[in-house]
């Protein structure tokens, strides 16, 4: 047997000026042509290890470093970190933090060019590199007019051009739409299988890794708590829970059985090959009439956009938002939905048709008053912070508003008790975990008291714990009364929480329906490139009179119809 490519050995590290160790005594070996997958909640030390591969940790970040770390026979702490970027590919969460070039030539070159290699070798590499990841033709395209897909493709393009041992990707497809990930995944798949590239991937995304990975790696709190297959990992929903990760669907519905199977399928062909044939004799759902409505909030009336640069962005936009209301909006990535929310605060304004808030023109409101009645919190938290602590930052809207000092004082304290960041009140934001700084933002809407509130992408790059932890939230406002608009793409996360979704393409709104049809609705998801969670396509398969949306939901049907010797549910 050929040696492991990866070896670590005892391995421990502590940041500078922290006081816990993000890694704790762990010891693995990965083998060549291996896809190995790391999962653990935010915190776990998944990024750490990674950094580790590449010498980053400890040569760039300092600290305390403990036991070995060999990657193709190198010592990660010994070789320079420019010489272990020979041996390891690195791709990170978020491509706009790698593209630094102006053009999808230039940025694979830009490596190839700092290891002095020869121009014709660096041209043969960009051809190669660029048939691998499906980006031929785009050479001279600058990264910025790419999809989100198509940029982190490039980043990956641009780590293998220096031909490296492994590849390594950190959360690399939790910024990216249904599509984009596909994109991703199925290259990674070519690499690994076609090329027998070893792939290590920190990811949430469950379905995936059950999919795609070789091996399982589950961190907690920098620990190695268990290793093996998806099949012996994923099967362990109890472990899962326990360390508030998600496991595949598929996996959670078997789980739910009153006798769950002694192997728990993991993937959905599996899960589909596991049930009965369609159930039938069995009622649809009773239409559930919408609650009876007042005016609207907001209505959207012939609404078109156009960018400067002559792009349309909507066409043709009819909506109306009702108090109380709970909406998702759906699509890909430029389908129009942030543009569409954020004509809703004027933000933008129309090219033709018109937005009205509370029967009023947003023409004629100005930015700051419709604050007032709308909350937004936009996918990147990081845009909407301006102040050196989270306290001031919570209170900068109410001082630019010119509230009375005591008001400020008190709408603050109770904003930092209701979003947990009491402890935190006098730390600069950007020194909190992505999650907690999405918080911050949230707090700083809230202390305006809007009827609207407006949560574009709130999700992306968390963990399922704090995915959870903020719909949570939103479903508290909602039962106070709040209007909630929520723009996702991880449809999983939304039942239970939205009663409207939203579909949109090509920057109309293709469906409008109450949550339980629209997530049956597959022929429109399809077209949209929408992948519908596993657990409405095993309720497909097995009862689809019943639009069934939730693990929890199949497994009843399921467990019903085999106690009453096969009869409808």
């Amino acid at each position: 047997m050929t040696a492991p490519l990866v070896v670590l050995e005892r391995l421990s590290y502590q940041y500078p000026r922290s006081e816990t160790l993000a890694l704790r005594d762990i010891s693995l070996e990965i083998q060549r042509g291996e896809f190995v997958g790391l999962i653990g909640p935010t915190g776990a030390g998944k990024t750490t290890l990674c950094l580790a591969l590449n010498g980053i940790v400890p040569q760039f970040y300092g600290g305390r470093f403990f036991g070995r770390a060999l990657v193709a026979g190198l010592d990660t702490v010994e070789q320079p970190v420019h010489a272990l970027a020979a041996r390891v590919g690195m791709v990170f969460e978020d491509p706009e933090t790698q593209l630094t070039a102006t053009s999808v030539e230039n940025e694979i070159a830009f490596a190839l060019e700092n290891l002095r290699t020869p121009r014709a070798i660096i041209r043969q590499r960009i051809a190669r590199v660029l048939a691998v990841v499906g980006l031929t033709g785009l050479e001279r395209r600058h990264p910025h007019e790419l999809s989100g897909g198509q940029k982190q493709r490039l980043a990956i393009a641009a780590a293998l051009a220096v031909e490296p041992a492994v590849l390594v990707l950190d959360e690399a497809t939790s910024q990216l739409d249904p599509a984009g990930a596909a994109e991703v995944f199925s290259v990674l798949r070519a690499l690994n299988r076609e090329q027998g590239m070893t792939v290590v991937m920190a990811s949430h995304a469950a379905e995936e890794l059950a999919e795609f990975a070789d091996r399982l790696f589950l961190l907690a709190e920098g620990v190695l708590v268990e290793e093996g297959t998806p099949d012996t990992i994923y099967s362990q929903v109890a472990l899962l829970e326990a360390h508030q990760l998600r496991p595949p669907q598929v996996a959670k519905t078997f789980s739910l059985l009153p006798e769950p199977p002694v192997r728990l399928p993991v993937r959905l062909e599996e899960g589909l090959a596991a049930l009965p044939k369609q159930l039938v004799g069995l009622e649809p759902p009773a239409v559930i009439s919408q609650r009876p409505h007042a005016a609207p909030m907001i209505s959207v009336e012939g609404l078109h956009h156009r960018f400067a640069d002559g792009t349309p962005a909507l066409t043709g936009i009819d909506l109306a938002f009702y108090p109380g209301e709970y909406a998702l909006i759906v699509g890909q990535n430029g389908t129009g939905k942030t543009s569409l929310v954020k004509h809703l605060l004027r933000l933008l304004e129309p090219t033709q048709g018109r937005v009205l808030v509370l029967g009023r023109d947003t023409r004629e409101w100005t930015v700051g008053t419709l604050a007032r009645h709308i909350g937004y919190v936009a996918q990147n938290p990081d845009q909407q912070i301006f102040n050196a602590t989270v306290m001031q930052e919570i209170a900068f809207a109410l001082r630019q508003l010119h509230f009375p000092p005591e008001e400020v004082a008190s709408r603050t304290a109770e904003a930092l008790t209701v979003l947990g960041l009491e402890a935190v009140a006098d730390q600069h934001p950007f020194s909190l975990p992505k999650g907690d700084r999405a918080r911050v933002i949230i707090a700083a809407m809230l202390v305006l008291q809007p009827q609207v509130i407006i949560l574009d992408e709130p999700t992306t790059g968390q963990d399922y714990a704090g995915a959870r932890a903020i719909l949570d939230l939103s479903r508290v406002l909602h039962e106070q009364g709040k209007t909630i608009i929520v723009i996702t793409h991880q449809l999983y996360l939304m039942p239970g929480y939205a009663e409207r979704v939203i579909v949109m393409g090509k920057g109309q709104v293709l469906l409008d329906a109450p949550l339980r049809q629209a997530y049956h609705a597959l022929g429109v998801l399809r077209d949209t490139q929408l992948s519908p969670p596993q657990a409405v396509l095993l309720g497909q398969h097995l009862c689809p009179a019943v639009q069934l949306l939730t693990p929890e939901e199949v497994a009843h049907c399921l467990a019903t119809s085999q106690a009453s010797g096969g009869d409808p549910c």
